[in-house]
């Protein structure tokens, strides 16, 4: 049986500023995406992109990912707070982003890509649909390290206590979907 390191959410304190762990773990699914995006230009002419294309639609899937996984957290888990307190919406940094809503902001910032620059949906689909897997593993390693999303109750040798959750040994499922998500 494992125990869950009670991690600091944040990794990095640049005085009144903080780089929390989950943060990075974005920036990483984005970067390992965008490096198998440029690798995927180079080695396959035929896919008609370039560079400054890839750059563009990653700037349309990071505002989408980000504004929609925070209005999804605003909308499905705490409206009435955010009701009365309308500009801590803004407060990202406090927490609280949703996989469904940053799932819908990304097809939505696809989706207004693929408009914009003319191409088919499913052109811009099968493109990105490689990159994926970085940005979901990436994100379920931030869960774990946050101590978030634990399994079910199990009696495994590799269990794991998230001592946030309760004292069971849970199966490490945020490091299953890290490994097999995609």
């Amino acid at each position: 049986m494992l125990i869950h390191p009670d991690f600091d959410p944040v990794a990095i304190h640049l005085g009144p500023f903080s780089v929390r762990w989950y943060g990075l773990m974005y920036l990483a699914g984005f970067m390992a995406g965008a490096g198998v995006a440029r690798w995927r230009i180079k080695t396959q002419p035929w896919l008609n992109w370039t560079v400054e294309q890839v750059d563009s639609f990653l700037t349309f899937v990071v505002v989408g990912v980000v504004a929609g996984g925070r209005l999804g957290y605003v909308l499905f888990y705490k409206p009435a707070f955010y009701f009365s307190h309308p500009l801590d919406i803004f407060a990202v940094w406090q927490g609280g982003m949703s996989f469904h809503g940053g799932f819908l902001g990304v097809i939505i910032g696809g989706w207004l890509y693929a408009r914009r620059e003319h191409r088919r949906w499913l052109e811009v689909t099968d493109f990105v649909a490689p990159l994926v897997p970085f940005g979901l593993g990436f994100g379920r390693v931030g869960n774990c390290i946050n101590g978030e999303l634990p399994g079910r109750i199990t009696s495994v040798s590799w269990g794991m206590v998230f001592p946030r959750v309760d004292l069971w040994p849970r199966h490490p499922s945020q490091l299953y979907e890290a490994c097999l998500e995609g």
